[in-house]
């Protein structure tokens, strides 16, 4: 068992918790006027509001003691300066070295991190500049108007986030982003596209992704059909980390873009990934969302525990999953362009920490990454906000708001998270003259916490620096619960599980070893087959 709850500095944090429970967030604001201004935080043009959680100074104080006992930055350190702290698969960690050159200068296995960053972005621009000037052509030698970026998981929620997220520039290509295995979704996103104009990606670390593959090949055949096997292949890329696979695919060696061990696939956005991006705002578009994330890569870097942002989430999320009982951490964008976040932000706390083993194989007796989800604010006011406000469990609202935005929206995320705060009590109802008998119905208890993170504008720069502040929250929060962020071994194991079905449904390979449950779904598929 981990000994992490047995530690000293846990047990202070329980017993800080035991002793202020019950203490509301309208009790504290009435004893600290200055309360708002103190738990308010800025970084990257995103100022964050923390005010409206159970902070204290001597909960502030026995947390930051846990973050000093874990050495979270410590592990900070490490990561930064290549060390293998994903240490299950033996690899550093260096997506940060992808967007802050001066973390990019050290040498890896003998490659220098810097140079191999400088040369993909450089073939990421000649790319991008030759489909704008027309030196790269579609097989009969016309121009490229689309692009197609073919990914799943962490090779497509970045990029397609931040296209979905942004003005694209005036002269970009179109982006269509496919990723599921259903046919279905594929011909929904490529509706009207022309295939003999377009640019395809295939985005794949390791190049055997089956759902990537399996829409590769399609769109292949497709264009093969049309235009030949040879000429097809010429208007593919392929981002990987197995430029062999992709060369054997068909790919043209000068297509293909390499990814590295060291850069995680939900951390991959910032490397030829990003490619989309790149066609659709431009490659300073790409380099402002890279510049973004460098920003808060330095203050993650440089700035002591006290005042560092990540680190004070982190700590927030602890407190919360681990002392106050909340299980879901609900991520509230209000603006329809910042749909995308909640997913993106699932996968990036999820499969990171969705983790039962300490780093040093312990099994662990305290909760890890809580459930995160969520949607855009306006619609889920008419969704699960009735769950927020007089449901039974407990849990962390992030509201997400753009300075610069719609005065309306900025409004209703205040009044949410305002109402979340107070609650409303039968004493006010019987003051409004509400009936005696519907009092406890429309009552509601408040004292519910909540982040209210706000963006100066919505631009490249500053998405870059949201997502950045989340995956420093997310590594944080690893290194205070021991474990690793970097591996995924439960996504593998299904990923073979169903390589190892397919032949069997297919009749190629005699249905066994399997539980029973599974033999009869096997068999019900089959006979409707």
């Amino acid at each position: 068992m981990s000994r992490l709850t047995q530690s000293p500095a846990w047990r202070a944090v329980a017993a800080r918790h035991a002793a202020t429970d019950g203490i509301t967030l309208t009790e504290l604001f009435a004893a600290d006027p200055g309360r708002a201004e103190r738990l308010t935080h800025e970084v990257g043009g995103i100022t964050c509001d923390s005010s409206k959680t159970h902070l204290t100074p001597s909960i502030e104080e026995s947390l930051l003691a846990l973050a000093a006992q874990e050495d979270v930055l410590g592990w900070r350190d490490r990561m930064f300066a290549g060390e293998r702290v994903n240490h299950t698969e033996q690899r550093p960690a260096l997506h940060a070295a992808l967007r802050t050159p001066e973390l990019a200068e050290l040498e890896l296995d003998g490659v220098h991190v810097s140079e191999e960053v400088e040369r993909v972005q450089r073939a990421m621009a000649d790319l991008v500049a030759g489909v704008a000037d027309g030196r790269v052509r579609a097989a009969d030698d016309g121009p490229i108007t689309q692009v197609v970026h073919v990914g799943i998981g962490g090779s497509d929620l970045g990029p397609r986030l931040a296209c979905a997220a942004l003005p694209h520039h005036p002269s970009a290509p179109p982006v269509h982003f496919v990723s599921n295995l259903d046919p279905a979704d594929r011909e929904r996103a490529l509706a009207g596209v022309d295939l003999e104009r377009a640019l395809i990606i295939v985005a794949s670390k390791t190049f055997s992704t089956a759902e990537t593959l399996a829409n590769a090949g399609a769109l292949f055949e497709t264009l093969a059909a049309r235009v030949g096997a040879a000429a097809a292949a010429g208007q593919f890329v392929a981002v990987t980390g197995r430029a062999d696979r992709a060369r054997e695919w068909g790919i043209p060696e000068d297509r293909i873009l390499p990814l590295w061990d060291w850069v995680g696939g939900r951390y991959s956005l910032w490397s030829a990934i990003g490619l989309p991006v790149a066609f659709a705002l431009g490659m300073d578009g790409f380099h402002s969302l890279l510049a973004g994330a460098a920003r808060v890569d330095r203050h993650f870097r440089d700035a002591p525990a006290a005042d560092n942002l990540p680190l004070r989430l982190a700590l927030l999320d602890v407190w919360y999953s681990n002392f106050a009982g909340a299980d879901s951490h609900v991520i509230i964008p209000y603006g329809e362009s910042l749909a995308l976040l909640p997913p993106y932000l699932q996968q990036l706390e999820m499969e990171s920490n969705g983790k039962s083993v300490d780093r040093d194989g312990l099994a662990v007796d305290y909760a890890t990454a809580p459930a995160v989800w969520g949607q855009v604010g306006t619609t889920g006011q008419h969704a699960f906000f009735q769950w927020l406000h007089q449901g039974t469990r407990p849990a962390l609202c992030d509201f997400i708001v753009v300075r610069e935005g719609t005065t309306a929206l900025a409004a209703n995320a205040i009044a949410q998270t305002a109402a979340l705060l107070d609650g409303r009590s039968t004493d006010t109802l019987r003051r409004e003259g509400v009936d005696e008998a519907l009092r406890p119905h429309r009552a509601m208890r408040g004292n519910r916490p909540s982040l209210t993170l706000m963006l100066e504008r919505l631009d490249a720069g500053t998405l870059g620096a949201l997502l950045a502040l989340y995956e420093h929250r997310v590594f944080c929060q690893a290194m205070l619960w021991r474990i690793n962020p970097f591996d995924q071994w439960g996504v593998e194991r299904g990923k073979r599980l169903a390589r190892e079905l397919t032949p069997v449904l297919r009749g190629e390979s005699p249905a066994e070893g399997w539980d029973p449950s599974t033999l009869a779904l096997l068999e019900r598929i089959r006979q409707r087959k």
